[in-house]
């Protein structure tokens, strides 16, 4: 399965910020979303940067008067982000190796989905019940 298989099935729509959000609003439209991340775009479509939730509880940790800073301030801007032809055993591992629960999804340069930890898993068990009736039915007909 690849990451084109989970955007066709979830949809390609992105929720993003802009750079000059507050964290205020940040926290709003993620908890609204129930989300654990958004994506940081001017325009939409070009990838500038992602702010998690795990960004924000951190940042209030260091300093209460986070929610007034804006996005630009706290978003991750090496953003890791995936192609729609990678595959699913790829982005477990990527996932896990840099300990990240969201991935851009990018092609030529622009968003084209978001995935997560979540839509991963959901995608692999598919993959492993496909699997599993398939030996089934090879055990019980022989084919």
């Amino acid at each position: 399965m690849r990451v084109s298989d989970i955007v066709r099935n979830k949809g390609s729509e992105v929720a993003t910020l802009d750079p000059s959000d507050t964290i205020a609003t940040a926290v709003r439209k993620l908890a609204e979303l129930s989300f654990g991340a958004l994506v940081v775009s001017s325009d939409g479509s070009h990838l500038e940067g992602i702010l998690s939730e795990r960004d924000i509880v951190r940042s209030l940790d260091r300093d209460p008067r986070t929610l007034d800073a804006v996005v630009s301030t706290l978003m991750t801007t090496e953003v890791v982000s995936c192609a729609m032809s990678d595959n699913i055993a790829e982005l477990m591992a990527l996932m896990t190796s840099r300990r990240i629960r969201h991935l851009p999804v990018v092609t030529d340069g622009e968003l084209a989905g978001l995935v997560s930890i979540g839509d991963v898993v959901k995608a692999r068990l598919a993959e492993l019940e496909e699997e599993r009736r398939h030996l089934e039915g090879y055990i019980t007909t022989g084919r």
